[in-house]
């Protein structure tokens, strides 16, 4: 199957109901990113009170990744058919369970896994937020609004800023409290005034379908390959970086979190860029300059290099590479991909993307376990950018030539 344009849709949206709705969804995703990047920070203190391997505590960290990942495919799927206005409130009220549970209850080894499981569900509401800000823009606009959306990957900065000072100021609950009442409040707020595009199409059919159709399409496979490099290496970043300094470099925790903050909000801060760069001249040329710099830095920083300023230039530049990447690619989907199609497609891009952020923490606490080295990750990751770069630059390039303006 052959990419397609995608139809105008919310032309006839007014400006400031499109902000608002803009508006409601980055806040609603910001919140769920914060409840589900809770574990990352504290991976650290759960190694030494439960007594975990270098393995085992990246497992921890990485779970409510590869489910917040996978989740987003039905996820996705059942945006196209109920629209966001359902299921923004209910994913927020369902994470609210995880978080208490992990915050008041989970004391081994299981128990925290058990709970980081189901706090996977917040990290799929990137595949509601998607198309319903898709349904909302017209198509010359979309790739800024869905990249101002995409800032709501923000919310793993305030766990990587907030989570260690609030669990040491106050107590090891409070931090998972905080967010629980948070989601609570988001949840009753989204359901009261967000409200879907009364233009947008509903899909019918069974949702085992709709998703077979979409993985049979080849622009689901080539935008999550595209995806997985960028969305994946910032995932990858800022559940495993405050580990990486702490082992690497012997800085505090405190101060682990707070760089890790720093990499996320620049990452956070270019995705619009991205976005912006893509509506005006292409979504190509943007990702291949952003993969191309990634590969760069990330042999920069295999070679553990002093951490001010050689080290600090390497991880803040791949942050505004990755993070410009993101952005790009979803201007890429929202130009070719039919609308009605957005939320199904978003939710296998969107599961590539945080699938590529799995397995690097796993493989570097794994490669470190056994050779006390971090050098094979980063050429890893550096072979990965070349070879996403090289594709963009030819098959992407000559897919995306076919489409219509």
């Amino acid at each position: 199957m052959s990419w397609s344009a995608a139809q105008p849709a919310g032309d006839d949206a007014a400006p400031s109901q499109r902000t608002r709705m803009l508006v409601l969804a980055t806040v609603g995703f910001a919140v769920s990113f914060w409840a589900w990047a809770l574990l990352a920070p504290l991976g650290a203190t759960l190694r030494a009170e439960l007594s975990l391997s270098s393995f085992q505590q990246s497992l921890v960290v990485a779970v409510p990744v590869i489910i917040g990942s996978l989740g987003r495919i039905p996820v996705g799927a059942l945006t196209d058919r109920l629209g966001a206005r359902r299921m923004f409130p209910a994913v927020a009220a369902l994470t609210i369970l995880p978080v208490l549970y992990l915050g008041h209850l989970a004391d081994s080894f299981a128990g925290v896994l058990a709970g980081g499981f189901f706090l996977g569900l917040g990290g799929t509401t990137f595949a509601i937020g998607v198309p319903f800000v898709n349904a909302w823009y017209p198509p010359a606009r979309r790739g800024l609004a869905i990249g101002i959306f995409g800032m709501g990957t923000g919310g793993t900065a305030l766990a990587a800023f907030t989570t260690v000072q609030l669990a040491d100021a106050v107590g090891p609950s409070f931090p998972f409290s905080l967010v629980a009442v948070v989601l609570g409040v988001y949840a009753v707020v989204a359901y009261v005034l967000l409200r879907d595009n009364p233009s947008r199409t509903v899909v019918t059919g069974s949702l085992v379908a709709r998703i077979g159709s979409t993985l049979r399409l080849v622009a689901t496979w080539q935008l999550s390959f595209l995806y997985a490099a960028a969305f994946g290496g910032f995932v990858a970043f800022s559940v495993y970086l405050p580990t990486y300094l702490v082992t690497a470099y012997d800085l505090q925790r405190s101060d682990a979190g707070l760089r890790t903050a720093g990499f996320v909000v620049v990452a956070v801060l270019t995705r619009p860029v991205g976005g912006w760069l893509a509506d005006r001249i292409g979504a190509v040329p943007v990702l291949a300059w952003g993969y191309a710099v990634v590969a760069v830095l990330a042999l920069v920083a295999a070679f553990e290099p002093p951490l001010i300023p050689v080290g600090t230039v390497a991880f803040l530049g791949m942050a505004a590479a990755l993070g410009s990447s993101s952005g790009a690619v979803f201007a890429l989907v929202a130009r070719v991909v039919p609308p009605e199609r957005v939320g199904a497609v978003t939710g296998v891009v969107g599961a590539a993307g945080g699938l590529g952020g799995f397995f690097p923490p796993l493989v570097m606490g794994a490669v470190y376990g056994l050779a006390l080295d971090y050098t094979w990750g980063y050429g890893l990751l550096a072979l990965t950018a070349a070879l996403a770069c090289t594709f963009t630059a030819t098959a992407v390039r000559r897919r995306v030539s076919t489409v219509p303006q």
